[in-house]
């Protein structure tokens, strides 16, 4: 069933970038130049600005809220047990969590209270909010990182198997704004989130210390 949702999901995302976007920017307060995120500058406690965002999305604490708003689960707990290296990019060992991707805010344009995946911690049988996601196509992009929060994106990178086409190649960025990260706020993995080791649906990638798209 999976391989059959793929190439589905794909051409969702070829269609949405080929539409106008209707996503608007909130105003943000003028940051320094952003830095790539994980610079060790972003392991401070949540910015103002951050509190604020958490604030304006405690109402998907409930996955059905979230489901009822259009993220939609991509079933997957994604757990990196002993890190992995993917081109520039480190992952510190740790796990992201399960995904839930809103397709309506995928565009070229970034707003804080519209994150494009929310992740939740499987804890106990239910699903716990972690973190939010900002989440760029490289191909919508135009031809340059995005920012959001003073960070920019990592990225550009393929698309994580399982949970997502090889080819849709883009930028993102995690935010622990619920479960606290030891490497800092903006660190993509986090060694405090767990998946179930013996659940069907973790996926351990990285295990050789390398991602295999």
């Amino acid at each position: 069933m999976r391989r059959r949702m793929l190439p589905l999901l794909l051409v969702a995302l070829t269609c949405t970038t080929l539409v106008p976007a209707t996503i608007h920017s909130q105003a943000a307060p003028k940051q320094a130049t952003p830095i790539q995120a994980g610079h060790p500058a972003a392991a401070a406690a949540l910015a103002p600005e951050l509190v604020s965002v958490k604030a304006n999305l405690e109402q998907y604490q409930d996955p059905i809220i979230a489901l009822r708003d259009g993220y939609l689960s991509t079933v997957g707990c994604i757990d990196f047990p002993k890190g992995a290296k993917d081109g520039p990019i480190t992952y510190p060992p740790g796990a992201m969590g399960v995904h839930f991707l809103n397709m309506a805010n995928v565009g070229p344009t970034l707003d804080p209270a519209k994150p494009q995946v929310l992740i939740y911690e499987p804890v106990n049988g239910k699903l716990k909010l972690a973190a939010a996601e900002w989440f760029m196509p490289e191909q919508v992009a135009g031809g340059k990182a995005p920012a959001i929060f003073g960070q920019t994106l990592y990225g550009p990178m393929d698309g994580h198997q399982p949970i997502m086409p090889k080819e849709l190649r883009h930028y993102d960025l995690h935010v622990w704004l619920w479960k606290t990260n030891p490497k800092g706020v903006f660190t993509s993995t986090n060694a405090a989130v767990k998946c179930p080791p013996s659940d069907p649906y973790t996926f351990r990638e990285g295990t050789d210390g390398h991602m295999h798209h």
